[in-house]
């Protein structure tokens, strides 16, 4: 299997890297013909990127409830494990036009990635949605750590009739725990898309947020008790 990993890496990263530079040039184009274009063209990477991952044997499991829509505006608040999170997400929400709450350092050196970032709108703008992280870095071996309150709070308070949809992912921290060098094979990542929870004026934002890293912290926990269960069934 280690040998396995390394076959397919070698294949994998350069056409992971090669994704990332056509599109970095393919957005910039697309830019000229304004905003909408662009976003298409976002959205057709992360669904190439994430296709790349097939080279590993990479799957991806998608619990997504019926109530989220497509062609409508969310603050999608999710856990964070890996930096593929960001294509995988973002290929899930492509009708939503997911804007990412992201380090600035990021906006500055990755082909695609950071002008996306730079050029890619803003949620008060209407029809986009907003992608936040608010643990604040990436869980290395998949726990779920403490939520940052200030910048999940702050983007409530600029959309306050935006629905917040809670997203759960797990499995995807694997991809990197050897740091590319090389990509485990036949790793599943699991995502649990929950139901839009509607907003109102009387809101409690922290118990907002504290429903929110319940509801993600259930998901997690449901997952990791079926694992043993399924290995003991394979016995």
């Amino acid at each position: 299997m280690q040998l396995g990993s390394w076959l397919s890496t070698l294949v994998f990263l350069p056409v992971f890297g090669l994704v990332m530079v056509v599109f970095d040039v393919a957005q910039r184009i697309a830019r000229l013909f304004g905003q909408r274009p662009q976003e298409y063209v976002a959205g057709a990477l992360q669904w190439a990127l994430v296709h790349t991952f097939g080279i590993c044997d990479t799957r991806l499991a998608v619990e997504r409830s019926p109530n989220v829509l497509p062609w409508t505006s969310y603050i999608i608040v999710s856990n964070h494990q890996s930096m593929f999170d960001i294509p995988i997400l973002g290929s899930l929400f492509f009708s939503n036009f997911p804007k990412y709450i992201s380090k600035r350092s990021l906006g500055r050196w990755i082909p695609s990635v950071s002008y996306n970032l730079r050029r890619g709108g803003h949620v008060r703008n209407g029809g986009v949605s907003a992608m936040i992280f608010p643990e604040g870095t990436r869980a290395r071996v998949g726990d779920l750590g403490p939520f940052k309150p200030a910048g999940t709070l702050a983007l409530l308070e600029e959309a306050p009739h935006t629905p917040v949809v809670p997203v759960t992912i797990d499995n995807s921290w694997r991809l990197l725990q050897h740091n590319f060098f090389p990509v485990p094979w036949g790793v599943r990542v699991r995502v649990h898309i929950g139901a839009p929870i509607a907003r109102h004026a009387s809101e409690d934002r922290a118990a907002l947020m504290a429903r929110v890293r319940g509801d993600i912290a259930d998901a997690l926990e449901r997952w990791r008790e079926e694992a043993p269960a399924a290995a003991c069934a394979v016995r």
